[in-house]
């Protein structure tokens, strides 16, 4: 018994970890460029989609589709901050909403026309596949993989945002946009590599992913409100924050289903409600 909770809780710690390493992307660009960006998960999509074509048509290996995944779903996202986000950064939440939802069905479509309806399958290099015992438990190889690349993304960012001039520079855009301003930084090209970082962790979660949260045209609708979740419990602009709600999401989602199927995602909309209650502003809320 003591065994199956603990593969349980991890496989919800595996599951929750990946839902970060797409929804943090979101919670930067949400926080620093106060856009809603619904759209967010076609860039997981197509960072998926990127590393299954590679794969399966051009016979690259695994470990080469993750660095594809990530820039092209980085440039995909500079290209599009350019063209299209840059012009809603002054519209309505109502209107930012419209938008990238349309967005979300235009990708819908493009990827079913251009991979077909049905699941992508990738195949794992034999050093991902299988399981290893820890204190008596069996834990997936791939799982303890996913985890371990989170938590070093996770060191990663924190420490980019905390201790680099880069991450300065964000947190005075973040605070002030026309102090910044004014200070000499740049605002429009921090606006567009924090885009890019943002869709590049999204298309590297969506390629990480495909084994464990599946890849078709709906996983941007599909999975739309988890992420919404993750970065409204989390708190926008935070990393900690949303860190925190992903796997409080994926460790009761996953317990949930397991215990009470019946009741599919009730348990965690009525546990996402009970945390907004408690910490309205989130759990990676700055104090003023």
């Amino acid at each position: 018994m003591i065994a199956n909770l603990a593969g349980l809780l991890f496989d919800g710690v595996a599951y929750g970890s990946l839902l970060f390493l797409v929804a943090v992307g979101l919670s930067i660009t949400m926080g620093l460029m106060n856009v809603v960006n619904l759209a967010h998960g076609a860039f997981a999509m197509a960072g998926g989609y990127l590393a299954v074509t590679a794969m399966n048509r051009l016979g690259w290996p695994f470990w080469s589709t993750l660095p594809l995944a990530f820039l092209g779903s980085a440039l995909l996202g500079m290209v599009a901050e350019r063209l299209v986000y840059r012009r809603l950064y002054r519209a309505s939440h109502l209107d930012q909403v419209l938008f990238t939802i349309g967005l979300v069905f235009a990708s819908i479509a493009a990827a079913t026309w251009g991979f077909g309806a049905g699941q992508q399958l990738v195949t794992l290099p034999p050093a991902l596949s299988g399981q290893v015992r820890i204190v008596g438990v069996d834990l997936g190889v791939y799982r303890l993989f996913l985890v371990a690349v989170v938590a070093i993304a996770t060191i990663l960012l924190q420490a980019m945002v905390t201790r680099t001039r880069f991450g300065a520079q964000i947190r005075a855009a973040v605070d002030n946009r026309a102090a910044a301003a004014g200070l000499g930084i740049d605002v429009d090209l921090i606006f567009s590599l924090c885009f890019g970082l943002g869709t590049g962790l999204a298309g590297l979660g969506g390629a990480l992913g495909v084994e464990v949260l599946g890849l078709d045209p709906n996983f941007p609708l599909k999975y739309m409100v988890y992420f919404l979740l993750v970065v409204v419990v989390g708190g926008a602009g935070s990393i900690t924050g949303p860190l925190a709600a992903a796997l409080i999401l994926g460790i009761c989602d996953v317990a949930g289903k397991y215990f009470v199927p019946e009741l599919g995602a009730f348990v965690i909309y009525a546990l996402m409600i009970v945390l907004l209650v408690l910490f309205p502003k989130g759990l990676g809320a700055r104090r003023a």
